[in-house]
Formats: C-alpha cells, structure tokens, sequence
C-alpha cells in the first residue's frame, strides 16, 4: 500500500512528561556510557508513515539537504560513500516495504509542525540532567530516521551525544565501549575529527564486545559521542527519533585535529587527556593555526 493512500492524523498533543528515568541514573551515565531509556512517545501521529510523507514533501521544497537516502544491501562494515539511490527518495518512501531504504529528517525541529516537538525532548532531557547543563551545549538537533525491512545502518561513530528512542518496529543496536583502542584506534578518531566522517572501522572479529540493546516502540538507548556503533532492523519498517547535543568544549576535538596533523609529520602523538599542559598547547595551537589560515583565506579572496 503506497503511503499517500493512508489518511492523515492531525492530533499532535504531546505527552506531559515522556521520558520514564531515573533522574540520578540518567546523570550518572550521561556522555560516559550507553543505557537504556524508555519514553512515552510511540504511536504519536507525528511518526506516523502518511505524516512522514508529508514532512518529506515539504522538506524537499524548502531544504533539501536536510533529507538524505540511501538503498541496497549494506553491511555492518559499509562506508556511506557505498551506497545507491536508484529511486527519488519520494518514490523510495513510498515503497518503503521494498525499497530496502534508510531515511534521515535532519534538523526536523525546522518544520513548524515538529518545533514543538523538539522544544519538548529538549527541555525534558535538560531536566533530567540538571545542573548546568545549558552551558555544555552548542547545538541541539532532533533527527528521524526512517528503515525498510532488515536494512543495516553502518557501523559509524558521531560529533553528537545522542538518545535513540524507537517509535515503531523492532530492531537491534550494538554499541562498544569508546575507550578500547582495539576496538577505536587513535588514529580512527583523529582522522574522524580532522577529515574523514568514515574513519571508524568495523572488525568482526571484536563483535563480542558490543552491548546489544533491543529496541522496542517505548524504549531506546543513550549512545555518547564517538561510542561505535551499527544497527541491524527486524523484518518492519522502523521508525526512530534521535535527540542529539553537541558540545561546546572542542578542546578534545582539536586536540584529536592536531594529533592527526602531527602523525602526518611522522610525530607519533600523545593521546589527551595524559598531560593537560600539553593538551591545551595542542589545542591552542591548532585553533590558532585554523583562524590564521581563515584570514590569509579571507585576505586572498577580499585583497582591499
């Protein structure tokens, strides 16, 4: 059945508290580890399939970039670049049960009908965290992703913190543990915030070491910044909100950025958080380097 044949519903009323915690739980463990959390939020008409056809219309006329699609056959270890789009992503939407597609809504707090929806998860997150969380954060975003039956989404790590909370289908998510260089090499991560999105590399062989959650209409999992991670969906169509934060301390990044710069010179680096003198020289450097090449740019392009 294509989409545009089901009836849309407009009720858009949203649960008065949706996330079902531990608070001290959910302070404890946040952007050190995964866990499990459970909300209120499946079945909303928001995630209903006709509403995100809708949203996928409207995404395409007013930005375009914020809806991206893929097709095919994908394994854990794929790379984005090795994907197809042998349909419109509105074609692919609507055969969603055979297309064998995976859908993101980026930034989908800028479609009017899903602000309040975005002001709600992020005030409640916030809640949850307390303290002075405000300040930690540079960025919020809410994304939907949208999966045919038994596609993958590659192993990957991310900038963002996240909550992955599933709306509809079933499917499993295994994350590992950030800090196992076996698993995270340090020359991954560097290369990842210095150039290279795709620089995480799956290996097989260490997938015994991933935590395995099972995602549920009502359930989902916190997953911290570069925690590794891949996704394999159920035989359904599923349909998952990600809340995410980026943070608005980028030491560790550009330390990570001049690490990946001085192994290039053939320096093999110190990892952060050894030594902090050295640390913050790395990332002062760094940032330094960035803002002179930004004005020599600048000049170059702007001479008077």
């Amino acid at each position: 059945m294509e989409l545009s044949t089901i009836e849309p519903v407009i009720d858009a009323t949203l649960p008065g508290e949706w996330i079902d915690a531990d608070a001290s739980v959910f302070r404890e463990n946040f952007e050190r580890r995964s866990f499990e959390v459970f909300h209120r939020l499946a079945g909303h008409p928001l995630f209903q399939l006709s509403n995100l056809m809708d949203l996928a219309e409207r995404t395409l006329k007013t930005r375009p970039s914020d809806l991206y699609h893929d097709m095919g056959s994908v394994a854990p270890g794929q790379k984005w670049k090795d994907v197809n789009r042998a349909f419109s992503p509105l074609d692919a939407l609507r055969q969603l049960e055979d297309s064998d597609a995976w859908f993101i809504f980026r930034s989908t707090q800028r479609d009017p009908a899903y602000a309040e929806l975005y002001r709600h998860a992020i005030a409640e997150i916030k809640t949850m965290l307390g303290g002075d969380i405000e300040s930690l954060i540079s960025k919020e975003d809410i994304i939907i992703f949208v999966t045919s039956p038994k596609r993958i989404t590659a192993y990957h790590i991310d900038r963002e913190c996240n909550f992955i909370l599933q709306i509809r289908g079933e499917k499993d998510i295994f994350v590992f543990d950030r800090e196992d260089r076996e698993i995270l090499p340090e020359v991954e991560i560097e290369r990842f915030w210095a150039t290279d999105n795709n620089a995480a590399n799956y290996r097989p062989e260490l997938q015994n070491r991933a935590v395995t959650y099972r995602l549920v209409p009502g359930n989902g999992v916190h997953v911290p910044v570069n925690c590794p991670h891949w996704v394999q969906n159920d035989d359904n169509i599923s349909v998952t909100l990600s809340v995410n934060f980026q943070f608005a301390d980028v030491l560790r990044a550009d330390i990570y950025r001049a690490n990946y710069y001085l192994r290039k010179l053939g320096i093999d680096p110190t990892p952060p958080g050894r030594h902090a003198l050295l640390d913050r020289a790395k990332a002062r450097t760094f940032s330094t380097a960035c803002a002179a090449r930004r004005a020599l740019k600048s000049a170059w392009l702007d001479p008077r």
